[in-house]
């Protein structure tokens, strides 16, 4: 476990400068991180990384006045021959080794955790089926803190479907790590009751040669916010990061990645989906979603090739969507690199489409968000998990008169 100190502006630290005081200009992978909770500022929206988030929401974790837990995350993970599951303590050397926290809760949920749980895919091992992992929430007006490791040792090869369920308020977090040669499937799914708070930091770094892709679907919770960090330890990896969201009134989902290619040859691949609707006249705050995707090319990653999308469907009015794709490159020396984002409402040319082929206005509509979700959910190699995320779909759009 090592502690990173590197300070940069709005990161929760002062910023760095050289040796005649002038601010050194850092990139994003260079943010402040700490395991350390005391070692970060109290976040504000002057800080690019809170910027969009409702500070006032948060019931106290981000600021010290109210951490201490009351509850706890019950994890239940399903036995499967070439899978370990352990529980150990913060300070096992295994833990921490994808990442430290990048921001005051992620080291808060650290601080106050003590153990872990790790889920261990043995060395050329690969499980045919999938592993089923449910995370329930200590429960309306309880807050716990947690702390989950996925560890595929070399050339083994998994698929594991994390189900996050419950309510109350949680901050945790979640690491991938996978071994050179490994392939790792995940599909993380917040299905939490109206009244959660989640806040988690994700944590992912991907061996030479190996493949991780990485599905987050979110439909529940008041305020959620998943922040995951992808690194590569070694030339030729793969990672590819999807996502799923879906919110209605009184509903904050935020979405902030960052990919950080510091070594040649590695491929990283995003897309992120995410539909919204409100009620102007209801007495919650607007739906409000936020994207935000940071792809990072540093000098030495000669040879890299990436991609960013994020599409938003705005359903109604009194709904707002977010997005900001990012890209920084130190090389020209790359096999590719582009982004793109977009925020609107329905195609209309597809109504009009659809319409003057006899289909009524209400089901055009609904075929027209199924396919604007289907790209993401033909992505997820697990069939049963596909139909629950169709379903949940559908009742999102029958709960929104469409």
């Amino acid at each position: 476990m090592t502690d990173t100190t590197t300070p940069t502006t709005g990161s929760g630290a002062a910023p760095a400068t050289d040796r005649y005081g002038v601010p050194v200009t850092a990139t994003k992978g260079d943010q402040f991180s700490s395991f350390d909770v005391a070692a970060f500022e109290v976040p504000s929206h002057k800080d690019e990384i809170w910027r969009f988030t409702p500070l006032k929401r948060l019931r106290g974790i981000h600021d010290g006045s109210n951490v201490a837990a009351t509850g706890r995350l019950l994890v239940s993970v399903a036995e499967r021959e070439g899978l370990t599951t352990e529980t150990v303590a913060t300070s096992d050397e295994r833990i921490g080794e994808a990442g430290a926290p990048r921001d005051r809760v992620a080291a808060q949920a650290f601080t106050s955790v003590g153990e872990a749980t790790v889920l261990t895919v043995a060395e050329e091992t690969e499980l045919d089926e999938p592993v089923y992992v449910t995370v329930d929430g200590p429960g309306e007006g309880e807050l716990a803190y947690g702390h989950l490791q996925l560890r595929l040792e070399p050339f083994a090869k998994a698929t594991i479907v994390i189900d996050q369920r419950g309510g109350g308020t949680i901050a945790e977090n979640v690491e991938f790590v996978v071994g050179d040669s490994a392939t790792l499937e995940v599909v993380l799914i917040q299905d939490w009751d109206d009244d959660a708070l989640h806040l988690a930091g994700h944590h992912l770094l991907v061996g030479r040669d190996a493949t991780l892709t990485y599905t987050a679907v979110t439909f529940g919770g008041e305020v959620v916010r998943i922040a995951p960090v992808a690194g590569f330890t070694a030339p030729g990896g793969t990672v590819t990061l999807n996502g799923l969201y879906y919110a209605d009134d009184g509903q904050h989902i935020e979405h902030r990645l960052l990919v950080d290619h510091s070594v040649p040859n590695c491929t990283s691949e995003i897309l992120y989906k995410g539909a919204l609707q409100g009620d102007a006249s209801s007495n919650l705050p607007d739906a409000h979603t936020v994207w935000i995707g940071d792809v990072l090319i540093r000098a030495e990653a000669e040879g890299t090739d990436t991609y960013e999308m994020n599409r938003n469907l705005v359903l109604t009015d009194g709904a707002r969507a977010d997005s900001v794709p990012n890209l920084e490159i130190e090389t020209g020396e790359i096999a590719g690199a582009g982004h793109a984002s977009a925020v609107g409402r329905f195609d209309e040319e597809h109504l009009f489409y659809l319409m003057s082929r006899g289909i009524p206005e209400e089901v055009a509509r609904r075929l027209v968000v199924r396919g604007f979700f289907g790209e993401v959910i033909n992505r997820i190699g697990v069939p049963e998990v596909r139909e629950r995320i169709t379903e949940a779909v559908e009742v999102e759009l029958q709960s929104s008169g469409i």
